[in-house]
């Protein structure tokens, strides 16, 4: 069997890693297994950081497709494009597509014109705003899987309510957690903790990326007065894209704030794992840090009214305030005062969901 693994970004390189391990992992144990890793952007991309596939333990994709755009639409039509060449030139028996990207639905579509089996990574997520473009994309791909590898419960849930054969749909757990555990001895604290007399378990970590957030500037500046006004003497430190730097300190210059965030450098895998593992909180509006902060037991709030995991809310460390400063603002009092819900690690939540995704394929 070849099994050829789609990347479309760097968060899908992190949930493909494991697959990759365990489809090793296989072969080496006598099975019939391997695979191709193919990234629909270009070699050399600046996106992704030079020590990505060294951290992960894994080599570099065998295939680029060279897709480099922005317009959603025009980079589907690309990958579109691309992606038929490469599938034409390829025996493949089965196309694995990860999360809900434009790149991702593209290579979606182009597999099942070829009457190649489909499976989705981290099926059933849904936000249940369909003008979000990437819920057009989740809804696409899903219909179109021949198998859906889900992370819980709520996910399998969704596919089902939506006419979706329970014959194809399989609850593997997350994958991201299988990352972080494999790796988690290997984390590097980064530098600037030190340089900053900052000691484990005594920060708070900020990251922001939501494009709706930082184009609103009263109620970012809001949101920002709220976390620092209750952060106490908790250092809050912030890895964020430049884009979102920008918009972050131009806030913090209107409410008089400057330095009040510690910002850092962009970081590889290793140390913003580190970095989130060892944090008395954290403030974000990313899913993934969210799951990753319920794995690690570590108090999180989520900036968003809605998330596709939310076994983070229910068993693991999440809360979500939406973009209510208010709200915001005494959650971040208790986490600065170590007072949280307590928390458990969701169902296959384990490190072992790559596993069972190869077990799968083989049958």
């Amino acid at each position: 069997m070849n099994i050829c693994l789609v990347a479309g970004a760097r968060p899908n390189f992190i949930k493909l890693a494991p697959i990759i391990h365990a489809a090793e992992k296989a072969a080496k144990e006598g099975k019939d297994i391997s695979f191709t890793l193919v990234y629909t952007g270009r070699k050399g991309d600046s996106t992704l950081e030079d020590s990505l596939f060294a951290d992960l333990r894994i080599d570099e994709p065998q295939v680029y497709l060279g897709v480099d755009c922005e317009n959603l639409n025009e980079l589907t039509g690309h990958v579109m494009s691309a992606f038929d060449d490469y599938l034409s030139e390829s025996k493949n028996d089965v196309v694995i597509v990860v999360d809900d990207l434009a790149s991702t639905m593209a290579a979606a579509i182009v597999t099942k014109k070829k009457g190649i089996l489909l499976a989705h990574l981290v099926a059933g997520t849904r936000s249940f705003d369909i003008n979000m473009p990437k819920e057009i994309n989740r809804l696409v791909i899903d219909g179109l899987s021949d198998l859906l590898f889900t992370a819980g419960i709520s996910n399998n849930s969704i596919v089902n309510k939506e006419g979706g054969n329970l014959s194809k749909v399989y609850m593997v757990g997350n994958i991201l957690m299988d990352t972080l555990r494999e790796n988690y001895n290997r984390l590097r604290r980064p530098e600037e903790l030190s340089e900053l007399g900052i000691e484990d378990g005594a920060y708070i970590v900020f990251t922001i990326n939501r494009k709706v957030l930082l184009a609103n500037e009263m109620e970012l500046e809001s949101l920002l007065s709220a976390m620092i006004s209750n952060a106490g003497e908790k250092p809050i430190v912030a890895v964020l894209r430049p884009r979102a730097e920008e918009a972050v300190n131009k806030a913090l210059k209107a409410i008089s704030k400057e330095g009040f965030i510690k910002m850092l450098r962009p970081m590889s895998y290793l140390e913003f794992g580190y970095l989130t593992a060892h944090a008395q909180g954290i403030i974000t509006d990313s899913g993934n840090v969210a799951e990753e902060a319920t794995f690690n037991g570590v108090a999180c709030i989520t900036l968003n009214s809605y998330t596709e995991h939310i076994e983070t809310v229910k068993e693991g460390s999440n809360v979500l305030v939406g973009e209510d400063a208010d709200v915001l603002a005494e959650y971040v009092k208790q986490m600065a005062a170590g007072e949280w819900k307590k928390s458990n690690v969701p169902d296959r939540w384990d490190g072992r969901s790559a596993e069972r995704i190869i077990s799968i394929l083989l049958g």
